[in-house]
């Protein structure tokens, strides 16, 4: 059995995002690795109400918990619930995102304002309400923040996103040593380009590359295809057991790019937002 590699064994998991791509994965794993309770945090009711049985199917106790992360006090709610329910938390996955696109001539209030809410407050408040759990039960904890490669700097149409996943680096940094001494540890994993649901539909309908999109993409990179949720869950639930040891504050790049290394990152002709 996989978790007896790495086991979760007893843990209570709340996953945002945990109806789809990575965040589903990370929560499906989770309960291979033997958690004991699995929040499934997300807007999608069917989608939730089917994570939720697949999670039972594998012998864990699984709640779904229907937000919209952009709301104000969406954080009190959703641990309430998850408290209510299992009356602890060990672990906390920040999956769920904004990723809308826009560039510096286009982007809006409203929508920096929503993907500062979704990437960034929400994040944020989620870590405070699960410590205050953690803190309560005499627990301790993981909590996993998801970030991106973009955080460095991003593509010139992610600027919001970009600017939300810088800022959850240095969420990730000031939270790590301010829960240290509760021994509740909080990591940021930066993905590159992942192959998810989400992104197909981006990338065959914002940017207009059709059905057959990921053939043509994973044949340029270094190893030949896309970041796959279900390694990339390996990572984070590494990272939510007790395996991890002390690790906490940590940046941990998920991607076939090495920031600073190669070539010059100067923009080639076309690759400047119009």
């Amino acid at each position: 059995m996989d978790g007896e590699a790495i086991g979760l064994d007893g843990k209570v998991i709340v996953v945002t995002g945990a109806t789809q791509g990575l965040g589903e994965a990370v929560a499906r794993l989770a309960a291979q690795r033997g958690a004991a309770g699995i929040a499934v945090v997300g807007r999608d009711k069917a989608k939730g109400e089917t994570a939720v049985a697949g999670l039972r199917d594998l012998g864990t106790d699984a709640l779904f918990v229907a937000v919209e992360l952009a709301e104000p006090d969406v954080a009190e709610r959703v641990i309430d619930a998850v408290d209510e329910h299992f009356g602890v938390v060990h672990g906390l996955v920040n999956a769920a995102a904004e990723t809308s696109r826009a560039g510096v001539w286009d982007v809006t209030t409203d929508h920096f304002d929503r993907m500062m809410a979704v990437n960034v407050r929400t994040p944020l408040f989620l870590t405070q309400a699960t410590a205050r759990v953690m803190q309560r039960e005499g627990v301790g904890g993981s909590i996993v923040n998801i970030g991106s490669v973009s955080g460095y700097g991003g593509q010139v149409y992610l600027t919001p996103y970009a600017i939300s996943k810088g800022a959850l680096h240095t969420l990730t940094r000031n939270l790590a040593y301010s829960l240290m001494r509760d021994h509740i540890r909080v990591n940021l994993v930066n993905l590159g380009w992942m192959d998810t649901p989400a992104e197909h539909v981006v990338q065959r309908d914002v940017h207009g590359l059709g059905e057959d999109w990921l053939v043509r993409a994973e044949a340029e990179q270094p190893f030949g295809r896309l970041i796959k949720p279900e390694e990339a869950a390996r990572t984070i639930c590494y990272l939510l057991s007790d395996e991890s040891g002390m690790m906490t504050g940590a940046s941990l790049d998920f991607d076939q790019s090495v920031v600073g290394a190669g070539d010059s990152p100067k923009p080639a002709a076309g690759e400047v937002w119009p």
